[in-house]
């Protein structure tokens, strides 16, 4: 079958081509009565626009690229469906992206975005990503970049992320009031910003609120190493009361450090973490955590997005996601 063109629609119902395409594009200045028979004849026909001569026309596509470390990652997870469905709604698709937290990778998928010439990019860096030149030069290109979760530390860019000082606070709050007096608590890449960040609120809490509570601050790169921390110290240390995860990556490697030490929760000892949701529900009982919602951060990431394409100029500002405590039965 042959490709149908704006062209055979216009000789069909004996309109111009611009009259054609402006009815396609609901402009005001054409009749609803007009546009009525130009879609369904559209539609009948199967047309549909030529993306190439639009994005050549444009100098972009109708797609947005989304780059994450992992796609595994129940986060990203809810962040990507979030993204997805917004991205559906307003007529744009979605690439993509995995870096596998390799920077060689990021820059391949840099790469792809500028050829396929997306509208707007959302961004989780690496975790060793110091040089964001690269992402830079998507400016250039006018390309807008939402930075989130893993974002870089200068200024002037548009960056969403959960308001990870607090989050910590909140974590800090909760094992205060069950008054726990031995902490473990494994957070993540000490490297990264969203690290520091709730290190330093949570910490600095028990400082200032209750300075003889006994901290074991450890970082963890993933499952494994968590285990092993969680391992060390419950078998070593035997006055660990409580057991703070940073990630739902830490929580499922210190559950099965506790599994395999056999000691019950919370009588032997207790666990709180930060999370996206589902993980802790699959424990029984259910682990209290601080709510991170992927979910959240990714409507407000594309909500950023909508509003620098409708700027003339760079929103350069830091918004945020608020958290909570989902209390379970591990506390």
């Amino acid at each position: 079958m042959t490709n149908t063109t704006l062209k055979k629609i216009s000789e069909v119902l004996g309109l111009s081509i611009s009259t054609i395409s402006r009815a396609l594009k609901n402009h005001p200045d054409i009749s609803e009565k007009t546009k009525k028979k130009v879609i369904e004849l559209a539609k009948a026909l199967d047309y549909e626009p030529n993306a190439n001569a639009i994005q050549l026309r444009t100098k972009h596509s109708k797609i947005f690229g989304l780059m994450v470390p992992s796609i595994s990652n129940f986060f990203y997870d809810s962040f990507i469906a979030s993204v997805e469905e917004e991205s559906r709604k307003n007529g744009f698709s979605l690439i993509i992206l995995q870096s596998s937290d390799d920077i060689e990778i990021e820059n391949e998928n840099l790469k792809l975005c500028r050829q396929n010439r997306v509208t707007g990019l959302f961004a989780c860096l690496c975790s060793g990503t110091k040089d964001i030149s690269s992402f830079l030069k998507m400016k250039d290109l006018d390309i807008k970049t939402i930075f989130f979760d893993i974002v870089p530390e200068i200024d002037g860019l548009i960056k969403v992320c959960m308001a990870d000082n607090n989050v910590g606070v909140i974590a800090a709050e909760a094992i205060l009031e069950s008054n726990k007096k031995n902490i473990l608590s494994i957070f993540g890449n000490a490297n990264l910003s969203i690290t520091k960040k709730r290190e330093y609120a949570f910490s600095n809490y028990f400082k200032l609120k209750s300075p003889n509570t006994q901290l074991f601050i450890e970082h963890a790169g993933d499952i494994e190493h968590a285990t092993q921390i969680a391992l060390q110290h419950l078998k070593k240390n035997k006055t660990v009361d409580t057991v703070f995860c940073m990630s739902d990556e830490i929580l499922i490697g210190v559950m099965k450090a506790i599994q395999k030490l056999k000691l019950n929760i919370p009588s032997d000892v207790s666990v709180i973490a930060i999370s996206n949701g589902f993980i802790p529900t699959l424990f029984y009982p259910q682990i209290t955590y601080v709510e991170t919602s992927g979910y959240q951060l990714g409507k407000l990431a594309f909500k950023q997005m909508m509003a620098s394409l409708a700027d003339n100029g760079e929103l350069a500002q830091e918004t945020m996601v608020d958290s909570k405590l989902v209390k379970g039965g591990s506390l």
